[in-house]
């Protein structure tokens, strides 16, 4: 059906899957011979060789010590006949501006996809390595690694696109509860990383199913709003932490031929419900129990054959802030240098991709998706750059971990949701 480069799908210890789930919808009233949208699509494996230093916790200092489970780059291509555009995620913490810049240029260059039509998005994983997406040492051995993925992620679009085929897209949402918001109370009266079981947060599951026109699935877009933070920074060893779990597990019930690709929604404020820690146990539970969401959503989406591709892009310049010294409420803001937030929206048939450069509070994603006109509308953080917390304005009068790091002053959450939204409003 497809090429896959080093893809080696783990398998879970879940005999029932294959019995549990199965793809099987209802014979069409007609046969389809023919459609208007092609994709293809392909993974490859992005696991560092040499150990390197990991990124996501500021405490975790040496280089990694082993590999729990493997890292991948997947994309999927798409083409109307007259326009191309390309979906990529990786399991990393996230991509610099100028990476995704030079990155996008050089996949335009190989590959004829038009700058505006590239989504380069990050799972947000807190197991993997460093790769230059914030201010890591950039070490010869750093410098090599994001040498080769930069390679890795222009071949495995190069790939993606030789796959192309007629398809059919559909999508579909359901709902897991294992995220939480993690802008705990505290008895002091300030808030800190926890677990607030009464503050907002997203649980939406959305899934983009792409079938042959045989409507055998080809691949699965997954979003779901959460920080890939079940493994904590006792942790020394690779994993792909839930984003991982998941794809292997809905992989594992789809009989390894399909391509998951996972994204994550507007998560800055949230965590799942288990974790941070040293239990992979815990990362395989989040992973099953999302996966189990996943293949029950993908297996109720009716796929259709018509459709074409539009994309915007637009970069918004947010008043910049400085760090703060304390979490505590009610900080004084000062101002620092302005900060760069791109914004994409990528329409494919009836379903439109909304990416952000940072972490997005999950308010203003929600917000994005029921102000959208469009139904099928999914949130993509940490896409096509690092803009860094991008909070609403009502949470930095609380203080937080959020708000002390955050390099944006209030007014960002407008100017977000405001030009995201007025972009979108333009497709037809």
């Amino acid at each position: 059906m497809k090429k896959v480069i080093g893809r080696s799908f783990a398998i879970l210890a879940f005999a029932f899957l294959s019995s549990l789930f199965s793809f099987s919808p209802p014979a069409p009233p007609e046969k389809i011979t023919e459609s208007s949208i092609l994709a293809g699509a392909a993974s490859i494996n992005i696991t560092p060789t040499t150990p390197i230093p990991m990124s996501g916790y500021g405490a975790r200092k040496d280089p990694f010590q082993g590999i729990h489970d493997s890292l991948y780059v997947t994309a999927v291509v798409f083409s109307d006949g007259t326009r191309k555009a390309a979906i990529i995620t990786a399991d990393l913490i996230g991509f610099s501006h100028r990476f995704s810049s030079e990155t996008i240029s050089k996949i335009e260059e190989a590959t004829g996809i038009r700058n505006d039509y590239i989504l380069l998005a990050a799972s947000h994983n807190h197991g993997g390595p460093v790769n230059m997406a914030y201010s890591e040492e950039a070490t010869p051995e750093v410098e090599a690694y994001v040498s080769e993925l930069q390679e890795k992620i222009i071949e495995v679009v190069k790939d993606a696109g030789r796959q192309l085929q007629a398809v059919q897209i559909g999508a579909g949402t359901g709902v897991c509860n294992m995220n939480i918001n993690r802008r705990a109370r505290l008895a002091d009266g300030s808030i800190w990383l926890g677990r607030n079981p009464d503050g907002p947060c997203d649980h939406e599951v959305f899934v983009v199913r792409i079938d042959d026109l045989q409507r055998n699935p080809i691949a699965l877009l997954v979003n779901w709003p959460c920080h890939g933070t079940t493994g904590g920074q006792e942790n020394y060893l690779i994993t792909g932490d839930w984003p991982g779990a998941a794809a292997r597990f809905v992989e594992k019930g789809l009989d390894g031929d399909v391509i998951v690709h996972v994204t994550a929604g507007a998560s800055a404020d949230i965590n799942p419900i288990y974790g941070p820690n040293n239990k992979f146990q815990d990362i395989d539970a989040i992973g099953m129990l999302l996966g189990e969401e996943i293949l029950i959503i993908a297996e109720g989406i009716q796929t259709l054959p018509d459709g074409s591709i539009e994309a915007l892009k637009k970069t918004v310049n947010a008043k910049g802030k400085k760090k703060l010294e304390s979490r505590s409420p009610d900080p004084e803001l000062k101002a620092g240098e302005n900060v760069d937030i791109n914004l994409s929206a990528l329409k494919i048939g009836n379903v439109i991709f909304a990416g952000i450069s940072g972490e997005l509070m999950t308010e203003i994603g929600m917000h994005i998706k029921k102000e959208s006109p469009f139904r099928n509308i999914v949130v993509i953080s940490h896409c096509n750059g690092n803009s860094g917390y991008l909070c609403t304005d009502r949470s930095y009068p609380e203080g937080g971990y959020e708000i002390m790091v955050t390099k944006t002053m209030p007014g960002t959450e407008s100017l977000i949701s405001e030009n995201l939204l007025r972009m979108i409003r333009q497709f037809n």
